[in-house]
């Protein structure tokens, strides 16, 4: 099993308020489906995450991939890619901002937060709730 990071949301997916920290595991079955189904994502999230690092938006970019209008992020233009997900490019800052992620849960988060050269940070959204995964950029 994968441990991930949880944010249970309050209310509706597509309504998210304020969220709880928590950890969670998700299977070794459902994490490779989602990182199958994102495959066709990953270059393009890979060059928006360097354009955020490279003009010092933030060094934690986070991807939040839903299936519904979510209202946190800057929605990207994903109709060329052969897939159901939407994505919205956020960022810790704005997690926190929005209290997304509480001020005293910022150092947990970055302390597992994986190197953004080699991983996607992405806050899956579904009807269930939300978490944190990190699959490889490649």
């Amino acid at each position: 099993m994968l441990v991930t990071h949880h944010l249970q949301a309050e209310g509706q997916a597509s309504n998210i308020k304020t969220i709880s920290y928590l950890c969670f595991m998700i299977t070794e079955e459902k994490y490779k489906t989602l990182e199958q189904e994102l495959t066709a994502y990953k270059p393009f999230l890979a060059k928006t995450s360097d354009a955020i690092l490279d003009q010092d938006v933030s060094q934690y970019p986070i991807f939040v991939i839903h299936r519904q209008g979510i209202q946190v992020g800057i929605p990207l233009d994903t109709e060329q890619i052969r897939g159901d997900w939407l994505v919205n490019a956020s960022s810790l800052e704005e997690f926190v901002t929005k209290q997304l992620i509480e001020a005293d849960k910022v150092d947990a988060f970055k302390s597992v937060y994986k190197d953004p050269k080699n991983f996607l940070c992405l806050f899956v959204v579904v009807d269930q709730g939300a978490t944190f995964v990190f699959i490889p950029r490649i």
